[in-house]
């Protein structure tokens, strides 16, 4: 007898059906020589500190530094600590069962790093002997999960993978656990969290909010003129920009007073060949469908697995955006199948089946897995999310294997006076990728079609106009902004030389940037305005303690991410890579412990009851420490976070700001003041409509 153990119920089932396990047990198929179950994602992980004896935080047992790394069932938090998660239990005695049946275990968690631990954390802790092969598989269609089984692969093809995989478990485990509870030890109020990738990446949306804030902007002018020829209408703009606009009206009334016609002193056109762009991978995926849908990165991340596991779109958690070549015989018929999607036709009908566009080729480029693909099964029936991600993918495809976008660029240079004025324009010679979605505007080139200009020439001026403008700040980083420093984090580092080795290295994987991303949201570290990210109070109150510690370096956390290719390649060694962590978590955690309370950063407050006492103000709270005068005002009301500026306002007038948002027990949205009467006690005043 034979087991596969799947990463999912949904992935057993497809396995299941093509092996013949057609026979339904409770948390396993079985039948035709084989069983199969699954893994309900991590059944199985490091064990917390109370595992090793700990119970609380005590600076006393800083640093923690297990010896060895105790495994255990997955948990749940309840009102006491943690407790073991009773499915997880009852599955891992299923599969401790069809294990002890069998001769050959087949691995087919996803194939990815995670999906490895998952499975090698579960043999490690059931204490398996068996052997096992691994089924190695970029999608869930049938052709894919047979040839996979036709060549599955020895386990120790991927050691690697797996050393990678947990020294980054043990890694996280060690500087997440000893730096949380050393800074939530120093602060005395509060639980903090940090982590090995969390908190740079929380250290790039605090000092990117903070940029923006203090950037002084400056106004300027700029003169704009509008010219008329062959009855197209176009603009120019001039190069000088005035700081001060009276200057600039004064040029702008010497132009209308002595100048009808703007003379052209120069012509440059030349032809700019666009490659088309290669195909997703996730990180791609999460930045485009955060940009045109306003999806998360979770939400993405969410909805391309549920397609794939429909089997509709490749492995999603992938880093690649090309392909090898044997997955480039099948391209022609994958594009054949997206004919019978109404929305592809016009774009399918204009490439040349025989005469693909190859870029995507390239054997180099892919890791793991390759770039996105959709597959040849064509959905009929998706939620709009899902039909929007799934277009995005399927679009990609077709806009990476069509002709490059040819555009024939035109700069003018104008005279007016003795003032200087440039025309740009733009014009599209051959559509080529750009014609598969209509992307003509996104390349950041001048959008106006010009009419025949030559040098010499004389340009009517029908308007003239001053503009005012003004100098730009960093702008906030938006969730796909977010994602693509994330992804490039190497090439923050200030040494060009490791800069050079770090280019390709960002912080987290394609598989995990998503969740970092959700976790600082849990943690209330950030939060949403618009499209764009910002820190909380709390965010930048831990940024403040940390960001000139090694903890905060996204440059360092690249490194790391380095040393974990290395492992899963073999070029490095794991248990130097933990020693290293080690003696890490030991500094860090010594760093914290001495950390200063930010007592600049929370205001003197006088309790608005006794009007005696210092208030005193946690996460939670802000309280009078009397316990006879028992004055508090929680800092979440109806789901939404009172900041202190918000509190002090209150305490100084009465009444908070418009607090907009707040969810009533029925989950209806509505907006109110917090006011608070002469005997100090607080209720909402709703704002009139």
């Amino acid at each position: 007898m034979k087991v596969v153990i799947a990463e999912k119920p949904s992935a057993a089932r497809e396995i299941a059906v093509l092996l013949g396990a057609n026979e339904k047990k409770d948390g396993y198929l079985a039948g035709n020589g084989y069983f199969v179950t699954w893994a309900l994602g991590h059944l199985v992980g490091l064990g917390l500190p109370e595992d090793y004896g700990i119970k609380g935080f005590e600076k006393s047992s800083l640093p923690i530094l297990p010896d060895p790394f105790l495994l255990t069932v997955r948990k749940q938090k309840i009102d006491a600590g943690y407790t073991a998660d009773a499915g997880a239990q009852k599955q891992l005695k299923t599969i401790k069962y069809v294990v002890g049946l069998s001769d050959l275990i087949i691995v087919a968690t996803d194939a990815g790093r995670e999906g490895e631990l998952i499975f090698r954390y579960i043999y490690e802790y059931l204490e398996f002997r068996k052997p096992f092969v691994r089924l190695w598989i970029s999608n869930l269609t049938e052709k894919a999960i047979r040839k996979g089984l036709e060549n599955l692969k020895p386990a120790s093809e991927l050691d690697g993978l797996y050393l990678a995989a947990q020294a980054r478990s043990r890694a996280d485990w060690l500087v997440g656990i000893n730096a949380s509870q050393a800074l939530s030890l120093a602060q005395g109020d509060g639980v903090f969290s940090l982590g090995r990738v969390q908190t740079p990446t929380l250290a790039l949306v605090c000092s990117r909010y903070l940029e923006n804030k203090s950037f002084n902007i400056e106004p300027y002018w700029q003169l704009q003129l509008t010219h008329s020829r062959n009855f197209m209408l176009f603009t120019s703009i001039s190069e000088k920009r005035w700081d001060n606009k009276r200057q600039a009206m004064d040029a702008l009334r010497a132009i209308e007073r002595n100048a009808a016609t703007a003379w052209v002193s120069s012509v440059e056109i030349k032809n700019s060949t666009e490659q088309p762009p290669l195909l997703f991978d996730l990180t791609g995926l999460q930045k485009q469908a955060s940009t045109d849908l306003s999806l998360s990165a979770g939400e993405t991340l969410s909805i391309a697995q549920s397609l794939y596991e429909k089997q509709f779109i490749s492995y999603p958690r992938t880093g690649s955006r090309s392909i090898s070549a044997d997955v480039w015989d099948e391209i022609p018929s994958l594009i054949k199948a997206l004919g019978t999607r109404e929305n592809f036709r016009e774009a399918i009908s204009t490439l040349k089946l025989g005469r693909l566009n190859k870029r995507i080729v390239s054997e180099a480029g892919v890791t793991d897995h390759h770039g996105l693909l959709p597959t040849e099964r064509i959905p009929s029936a998706l939620s709009g999310k899902e039909t929007a991600i799934y277009n995005l993918i399927a679009g990609r495809l077709l806009e990476a294997v069509s002709e490059p976008c040819i555009k024939e660029i035109t700069k003018v240079n104008l005279q007016v006076l003795h003032f200087d004025f440039i025309l740009s324009g733009s014009r599209i010679i051959e559509s080529g990728w750009r014609g598969v979605k209509a992307r003509f505007l996104e390349s950041g080139e001048p959008g106006q079609e010009l009419p025949e200009i030559k040098r010499g020439d004389e340009l009517k001026i029908k308007e003239s106009a001053v503009l005012e403008k003004a100098t730009s700040p960093p702008a906030l980083y938006t969730e796909a902004g977010l994602l693509s420093v994330m992804e490039n984090a190497g090439k923050k580092s200030q040494d060009l030389q490791e800069r050079k080795i770090l280019q390709a290295i960002g912080i987290g994987t394609p598989a995990t940037r998503a969740a970092i991303i959700e976790t600082l949201f849990d943690r209330k570290y950030i939060q949403r305005q618009g499209k764009s990210l910002i820190p909380t109070e709390k965010g930048l109150m831990v940024y403040e303690l940390v960001k000139d510690k090694r903890i905060a370096d996204v440059a360092m956390t690249a490194q790391w991410e380095t040393e974990l290719w290395k492992i899963e390649n073999k070029e490095a060694d794991a248990a130097t890579f933990q020693k290293q962590m080690e003696s890490y978590a030991t500094s860090i955690t010594k760093e914290l412990l001495e950390t200063p309370r930010p007592h600049d950063m929370v205001p003197d407050l006088c309790c608005p009851r006794c009007n005696i006492n210092r208030l005193l103000i946690t996460e939670n709270m802000v309280k009078c420490p009397e316990k006879e005068c028992r004055w508090v005002q929680f800092r979440n009301v109806c789901g939404v976070q009172i900041s202190l500026a918000d509190i002090e306002i209150l305490l100084r007038t009465g009444r908070t700001p418009l607090l907009k948002g707040m969810k009533s027990r029925a989950g209806k949205s509505f907006d109110a003041y917090i006011v608070m009467n002469y005997k100090a006690e607080t209720s909402f005043e709703f704002a009139k409509k």
